[in-house]
């Protein structure tokens, strides 16, 4: 009889990843997410590490202006062709802030770092407009692409995230990670800083909305940032974390715990458990050092 109890553990330790053997199991407990939905996953392997209501429809704000910049690069249109800000460009609905003036001319190539980077809805939507048969068109693509991704359950309708009619699944949302990260210039656009452009006269510098592309206890090789009312803070990221490739994907993030507090616990859970560092504790509040308080409100804008 007491072989069982042995067999028992033998299995018990053959079914856990194989990041987290060798550690205790209350060392290797996975994180308190406070995120709606999660899912973190190995990129080149498709194991799921992590998983949270990874299934469920949920809009995604901003993160939607991946997809815009996968079929404007698709559609190889020229990429130093001007780009003007028009009316129909302007936020009508959530009344969003922009710096990018009606008016304002720059490049398709411009207008796609800032739309991925700052999150500029209006630049968003002026690809979208400039697109081949115009806004409409942009967004048949994009739903188009999204079904030969396997994204079942997302559904675009403007090339914005505005509506908050743009859904998808945290599970959806790792596919189109892994499309959108296999192009150069979604990982470098997404990824910078900051980036300055030249409208008329006056250069204007605009920063990145994911602030832990400012980290250096970061390798992130793709970031895109989300909000709205309707759908939290959202956050996605391809990172290089304890030797792997990984997608995280964060869908309505709200209050104290916040994505970045969400993402920092993720980072230090695959840490500890491969045995690269320390063990940490999930308090209330964020890890000395990363402590990062909130700026976005209820009011925050979308982005």
């Amino acid at each position: 009889m007491r072989l069982i109890p042995a067999m028992l553990i033998v299995l018990a330790v053959i079914s856990m990843p194989a990041f987290a053997r060798g550690r205790g199991t209350a060392e290797t407990q996975e994180p308190s997410l406070k995120s709606q939905a999660a899912l973190v996953v190995d990129q080149e392997s498709g194991e799921i590490l992590l998983g949270k209501n990874a299934q469920s429809k949920l809009p995604i704000a901003s993160l939607t202006k991946l997809m815009t910049a996968i079929v404007t690069l698709e559609a190889e249109l020229d990429p130093d062709e001007p780009v003007t800000i028009t009316k129909a460009d302007v936020d009508r609905l959530r009344g969003s802030h922009s710096r990018l003036q009606v008016g304002a001319t720059l490049t398709r190539d411009e207008m796609l770092h800032l739309a991925l980077m700052a999150s500029e809805n209006r630049a968003a939507s002026a690809l979208a407009s400039s697109y081949p048969g115009g806004k409409d068109s942009c967004v048949l693509a994009m739903n188009l692409k999204a079904q030969l991704l396997g994204m079942t359950g997302t559904r675009f309708e403007d090339a914005t995230g505005l509506s908050g009619r743009n859904v998808s699944t945290a599970q959806d949302l790792a596919k189109l990670v892994r499309a959108a990260h296999a192009y150069p210039k979604i990982r470098d656009y997404t990824t910078s800083a900051s980036y300055q452009v030249k409208i008329g006269r006056r250069a204007m510098r605009f920063g990145n909305t994911n602030r832990l592309t400012r980290s250096s206890r970061w390798d992130i090789g793709l970031s895109k940032t989300g909000y709205i009312a309707e759908a939290g803070r959202c956050l996605v990221m391809q990172v290089t974390l304890a030797g792997r490739s990984i997608i995280i994907v964060l869908l309505d993030s709200w209050g104290k715990y916040t994505r970045v507090g969400d993402a920092t616990r993720i980072r230090q859970w695959l840490e500890f458990a491969s045995g690269r560092s320390g063990p940490h504790r999930f308090p209330a509040g964020l890890p000395a050092g990363d402590a990062v308080a909130s700026n976005q409100g209820s009011n925050a804008q979308p982005g």
